[in-house]
């Protein structure tokens, strides 16, 4: 997925549509002179529906289309024919799309599965004509009720990434470079941090003609709960990964240190993260020896791990065995 296509974050302007007004409409034909109230009611404004669709992976057509505007209902008219319905508007939206209201920040929905509607701006209901009003006491009511006002409000559309596994790890870790190396992802790659903008999706090929989907998110740094760097952005990417593949670089001053930061920098995000299956694999590793390995191993001790070099190629299917296994006993989110 090109870089430059993909938006996961859109504001969006919402308007429904106005109900429409009652009719006051007294009967009147050849045979009848004064005839009783008969107007009808007003239809309902249009909703504007968020609406699941799987076919979508970005929010990029939302981009340039950011004013959604349902239609209003038609006023009632007489010999009770009621109103029709304003047309309502969908927004179709990648699979694991949140909603939020742009003012107080409050999230409306989650759009996780195919075909699910959701009504995020409802639309205004039609008045009721005056027969409505007709009692035995008021036999000729002389008015009608207007519809409700259309509803206009910013909504935010943040889209989580709907991936298997997801690569977390520091700037220059390698993330990229072994998404590049294990599917047909083409991400920036170049020797200065932050060179991954936007998140990455790779297809990964698996024994047996299985795959599976793999996620690249920015880099995190120490303090990206808090907002610094790019790691507060893109966090969410990973809320919805069932695995965590962690990375660190064999020439890291101290690689248990490292991974200890990026997983305080999850927890303080969202503690339910560190609930998700994770693996720690070391990347770069063409530039240990065995020596080297066995002193690392030494410090890591009980914590599980794995060496692999994306350029050498190796142990890239020992960390796709592992990633599979991982999967098969996560739980999904």
């Amino acid at each position: 997925m090109a870089s430059e296509n993909f938006v996961d974050y859109v504001k969006i302007c919402c308007r429904s549509g106005k109900g429409g007004a009652g009719s006051a409409h007294f009967m009147r034909n050849r045979v009848t002179a004064k005839g009783g109230p008969d107007g009808g009611n007003g239809g309902r404004g249009g909703h504007v529906i968020a609406r699941g669709n799987s076919q979508f992976w970005t929010l990029l057509h939302l981009k340039y289309s950011r004013h959604v505007f349902a239609n209003h209902g038609e006023p009632g008219r007489g010999q009770h024919k009621h109103g029709a319905d304003g047309a309502d508007r969908y927004i179709d939206v990648p699979l694991g799309t949140l909603i939020k209201d742009a003012e107080s920040g409050e999230v409306v929905v989650e759009i996780i599965e195919e075909g699910q509607e959701v009504i995020i701006t409802a639309g205004g209901r039609g008045g009721m004509g005056n027969d409505h009003f007709k009692s035995p006491t008021r036999q000729t009511p002389r008015f009608a009720q207007p519809g409700e006002d259309a509803v206009e409000e910013w909504k935010i559309l943040e889209l989580k990434l709907l991936a298997d596994v997801g690569l977390v790890g520091f700037p220059n870790a390698g993330k990229s470079t072994l998404l590049s190396v294990i599917s047909a992802a083409k991400p920036e790659i170049a020797d200065y941090p932050f060179t991954t903008l936007k998140p990455n999706l790779g297809m990964v090929a698996y024994r047996d003609n299985r795959s599976f989907v793999m996620a690249d998110i920015p880099g995190i740094i120490e303090g990206a709960s808090e907002g610094k760097g790019l790691g507060l952005r893109f966090l969410r990417h990973i809320e919805r990964n069932p695995v965590l593949l962690f990375l660190v670089p064999a020439d890291s001053d101290d690689i248990a240190s490292e991974y200890k930061t990026l997983l305080n920098e999850l927890e303080q995000y969202n503690p339910d993260l560190l609930k998700k299956k994770r693996i720690l694999g070391i990347s770069k590793c063409d530039l240990l020896d065995e020596e080297l390995m066995l002193a690392i191993s030494a410090e890591l001790g009980q914590l599980e791990h794995l060496y692999f070099s994306s350029v050498a190629e190796l142990g890239i299917m020992e960390l796709k065995d592992a990633v599979w296994q991982a999967m098969d006993s996560a739980t999904v989110w």
